[in-house]
């Protein structure tokens, strides 16, 4: 398993990341969670390091099993979770809160269900729009400060928020921006990427086989839980499944998956290599709920996609429908919608 750095800091992570969102058991259809802790020591054993968590996957559930699953390898982890968001008793987002309050009681509330005294990493899960900048700079330092965590990311800011806030975090440097990219999703690339380079931060890349449509799973037929996200076809923001886009953007993925036998890799290998293929990424996160899911994502870190074939990939991607470019006017200062849905 290859690893990167995050930017120009001392931290090493895997390049794919095992993201726990599945696993939560709510919002994105059942898992099992034997079947889960078995996927994570799969994970361990395929030298994968990174394990990306939150308290709103299904209200702390992920974080618990994580914290089991890694009784007597918590240091070959790298653990990451999240503050910031307020969800009631189905996993609902209802509000954010960025205060240093709640980010703090957040985090030791998730050090113990994860059952260790520190995480790796934690994240501002999404900014509330209200609290300034370099006041969450100010209190995520402070939690570096107090050993609970050893370095800070923030996750779904902007290119104006991004800059402000690595600005003001002097004493505990931001290491990394976590966003959304897929082959079918670039918006945060084209609003971010540059800045992160300018930074010396690395990225985080959640959601690269596209909440699941890039995994080739889906059918014409295939329907979601009433409680799925995604059952509405919006995936974060863009209409990719609703009924007028369905059917070309599978199409497209059809298209895509014969590209990848043609290199002899699966669809999802050529995915997250692609995602892996574009600086400043250090870690690529994808979701798992069972064993032969996160091992099917392994292989991608030895894919090397060549100028040719990110050429070939762009043009069959210009069939795609319901992409957008850029992030919806107002960034995420106006995004509560898109936070409700619990990334």
């Amino acid at each position: 398993m290859q690893h990167r750095r995050f930017g120009n800091s001392a931290l090493r992570s895997s390049v794919i990341g095992f993201g726990t969102w599945p696993i939560g058991g709510a919002r994105y259809g059942p898992s099992d969670d034997a079947e889960a802790t078995a996927a994570i020591h799969a994970a361990l054993d395929a030298g994968i390091t990174l394990f990306d968590t939150a308290p709103t996957y299904g209200n702390g559930h992920a974080e618990e099993l994580l914290g089991t699953a890694l009784t007597g390898r918590r240091d070959q982890a790298v653990v990451v979770t999240k503050g910031g968001m307020i969800s009631d008793e189905n996993a609902f987002i209802t509000g954010l809160d960025s205060s240093r309050e709640h980010l703090a009681r957040g985090l030791d509330e998730s050090l113990a269900r994860l059952k260790t005294d520190y995480v790796d990493i934690y994240l501002l899960h999404w900014p509330d729009g209200e609290t300034p900048l370099a006041d969450i700079a100010a209190s995520l330092g402070h939690l570096v400060e107090s050993g609970k965590t050893r370095a800070v990311v923030v996750c779904n800011l902007d290119k104006r928020q991004l800059r402000e806030i690595a600005g003001a975090a002097t004493d505990s440097p931001i290491v990394a921006s976590q966003v959304g990219f897929s082959l079918l999703d670039r918006r945060w690339a084209n609003e971010t990427f540059a800045l992160c380079d300018e930074l010396g931060i690395g990225v985080m890349a959640y959601g690269p086989l596209a909440h699941g449509l890039l995994t080739g799973a889906y059918t014409r037929e295939t329907s979601f839980d009433d409680r799925d996200w995604r059952k509405a076809g919006v995936i974060f923001g863009q209409p990719l499944l609703t009924p007028e886009n369905r059917e070309r953007n599978l199409q497209v993925i059809d298209t895509l998956a014969g590209f990848a036998a043609e290199k002899n890799v699966s669809l999802v290998q050529l995915a997250i290599a692609w995602v892996l293929a574009h600086a400043p990424v250090t870690v690529a996160l994808t979701g798992a709920r069972n064993t032969s899911e996160i091992l099917g994502c392994v292989a991608a870190a030895e894919v090397t996609l060549d100028t040719a074939d990110l050429a070939a990939i762009d043009t069959i991607m210009q069939n795609a429908a319901g992409m957008t470019d850029v992030l919806p006017a107002g960034g995420t200062s106006k995004a509560t919608a898109t936070a409700k849905q619990g990334a």
